[in-house]
Order: C-alpha cells, then sequence, then structure tokens
C-alpha cells in the first residue's frame, strides 16, 4: 500500500496484492475492493492495509479507519481502532483464534491525514512501515494491538 499527501494538499492511494501465484484455494483478496483494501476521502485522509483480506472486507477496515480519523482520531489511534474492531468481532470465528482467543492473523494498517500526519499500527508486534516526509526516507515501528509471543 502506498498513500501520498502532494504539494497542493490532494490525496492518493494506491494498493497490489501478492497475485494469483500466492493465493490460497478459496481465498479472496480485499486490494481491489474500494472501503476493504484501500480507501481515499480527499477531504479526511486515506488509509491501507496489508495482510488478512477476508477481515478488511468483513469489516470495510480502510473505510470505517478514514471515518474514525473524520471524527478526530490520529492516523495511529485510528489503525488501533480499527484493528480492536476486527479483534472484537473475530471472537465469534473460533476457527481464527489462537490458544489465548486471539486473532491468528496477522494485519496491518497505514494511515495518513489531510495535515500531513501518518499512523501506523498491525494486530502484532514487530511490525515496520516506510515513511517519505518530503525530506528523507525512514523506517518506522508500527504501534500494535498484541504482543508477539517470542519464538
Amino acid at each position: 500500500n502506498c498513500i501520498a499527501l502532494d504539494a497542493r494538499g490532494s490525496l492518493a492511494g494506491v494498493t497490489t496484492t501478492s497475485g494469483l501465484s500466492f493465493k490460497l484455494a478459496g481465498r479472496v483478496g480485499d486490494s481491489p475492493i474500494i472501503g476493504a483494501g484501500l480507501y481515499v476521502d480527499n477531504e479526511v485522509g486515506a488509509a491501507g492495509s496489508t495482510g488478512r483480506g477476508e477481515a478488511n472486507i468483513q469489516n470495510c477496515s480502510s473505510f470505517m479507519l478514514v471515518e474514525f480519523m473524520a471524527r478526530g482520531a490520529s492516523p495511529e489511534e485510528a489503525c488501533l481502532r480499527t484493528l480492536e474492531r476486527i479483534a472484537a468481532k473475530t471472537k465469534g470465528q473460533p476457527e481464527l483464534l489462537d490458544e489465548e482467543g486471539k486473532p491468528d492473523f496477522g494485519l496491518s494498517f497505514y494511515a495518513l491525514n489531510k495535515k500531513g500526519e501518518y499512523g501506523s499500527a498491525a494486530m502484532w508486534s514487530g511490525g515496520k512501515f516506510a515513511v517519505h516526509d518530503g525530506r528523507e526516507n525512514r523506517l518506522r515501528e508500527c504501534a500494535y494491538l498484541f504482543k508477539a509471543k517470542k519464538k
């Protein structure tokens, strides 16, 4: 996923998928579904994701994330709120839960608001995302909902 704010204040977003070669039988990709894998509202912000596409589709996640920003949440806070909602909805699908009752899949969100503030959060700790602020590129740690277990 790549989201950007240009010098005139216009937002844009694009997302890709791993393609057919990496799809498991029966899986549905969320990347081309606006509101799931990507959503841009030029008055508010933009959001995209990577991870379990079905969770995004079932929750209209990128749309919901931008709506959280429209209601005043920072990009990082909006990412975390969206993950909290997905985790809560996943409780009704025991086949998708680990032994502690937490989602047993990865999902990361990336968000940028109209002011140029950005954030990211992942279901599990250890994620990173890249940012270019007009001056330099840098790799940043994602916020996270759950601490990953040491392997």
